[in-house]
């Protein structure tokens, strides 16, 4: 964890917006400004999944950087607010995680609550929309999302046997190829809406895709798979072709809107 008096919610890596990608990372961080201290927490709670998605902040980079397309990363861990949630989530700023007590978000008053939403929530988004506008006026087509996160390899006693997930509510254009395209590797588990449901409205999926009818996808890499560089810098290597390929596809820049499993939209 780095702390700076000077803190930035985002971090924008540049690339060719004509080729249509937008990568995300939501959870690429575990970071703080400096006037929250550690929310309370012991440095080694920063080292666990509940400050970050293990291994996320490389696997994007480096898929961005062999893409040659644009990205946009959260700069703050999880534990200050929650990216991933909409603004009426009972998990977006969240006390207990996991078992760990976040003594700095309790009690959280509203004036607080909403201290971080405008000052790191908003703006986050608000780059991510930019970013998705920009590369649609550039490629002049709708463009096509992809959501990178990570996931432990044990959640409450159950070990979880998936490699790779992909999460996705009603939108299939992008998740059913990457479900297949990653299966051909038969070294590989490969969940459908595991160890999660893509459904959850609100997230960023559900406000910058879902929303606007373009075509995307949530990856969750188990995190022993890409927690020291040299593996996470293998994975951005093995998507790289597939992204790519999904890419090509003619039904990927085009305005559809599927709706969502939470309701209406």
């Amino acid at each position: 964890m780095t702390r700076s008096t000077v803190f930035a919610p985002f971090d924008i890596v540049e690339g060719d917006r004509k080729r249509g990608i937008v990568l995300l990372a939501d959870h690429a961080r575990r970071d703080l400004p400096e006037e929250y201290g550690s929310l309370g927490l012991p440095a080694a709670e920063f080292d666990r999944h509940i400050a970050y998605d293990i291994g996320v902040e490389t696997v994007t980079r480096e898929l961005a950087a062999l893409l040659g397309v644009p990205a946009v990363l959260a700069n703050f861990s999880r534990l200050l607010i929650d990216p991933n949630r909409g603004e009426d989530d009972p998990t977006l700023i969240r006390q207990l995680y996991d078992g760990t007590v976040i003594s700095g978000n309790y009690p959280l008053t509203l004036k607080e609550r909403e201290r971080r939403l405008d000052r790191f929530y908003r703006p986050y988004h608000d780059a991510v929309g930019a970013m998705i506008a920009s590369v649609a006026q550039a490629c002049a087509n709708a463009p096509f999302i992809l959501s990178v996160h990570s996931f432990t390899p044990f959640m409450q006693g159950f070990v979880r046997p998936w490699h790779v997930g992909i999460l996705w509510d009603r939108d299939d254009r992008v998740a059913r190829p990457l479900i297949d395209m990653l299966a051909k590797d038969k070294s590989h588990i490969v969940g459908d809406n595991e160890p999660y449901d893509g459904a959850l409205r609100g997230d960023t999926m559900f406000r910058h895709a879902i929303i606007n009818g373009f075509a995307h996808a949530l990856i969750e890499i188990r995190q022993d798979l890409i927690a020291n560089r040299q593996d996470a810098v293998a994975w951005a290597e093995r998507l790289a072709p597939i992204v790519d390929a999904i890419n090509r596809r003619p039904d990927i820049h085009r305005v559809r809107r599927f709706g969502s499993r939470t309701g209406p939209l």
